[in-house]
């Protein structure tokens, strides 16, 4: 079940920019905030997802149709 939602997560760091904004200032409380609203992550998982580097999310997110992409209109606030 947890690779369910290590994929979720990730899928949320590069369709969500708020998500991914706040990621890139801080990793460890962005994962934390993702687990708080019911993402299952083990210790583990959450070291290796906060090592992602969020410059590759952001080139990745750019390189998906814009369909795919959850915008922040409220400037950061998730």
């Amino acid at each position: 079940m947890s690779q369910s939602y290590v994929e979720r997560t990730i899928g949320r760091l590069v369709t969500d920019e708020a998500a991914r904004e706040r990621f890139a200032s801080d990793p460890g409380g962005a994962l934390l905030e993702m687990i708080e609203r019911g993402m299952e992550l083990t210790e583990g998982e959450r070291r290796s997802l906060a090592s992602l580097d969020p410059e590759i999310l952001t080139y990745f997110a750019h390189s998906l149709d814009p369909r795919l992409q959850r915008s922040d209109l409220k400037g950061g606030s998730t």
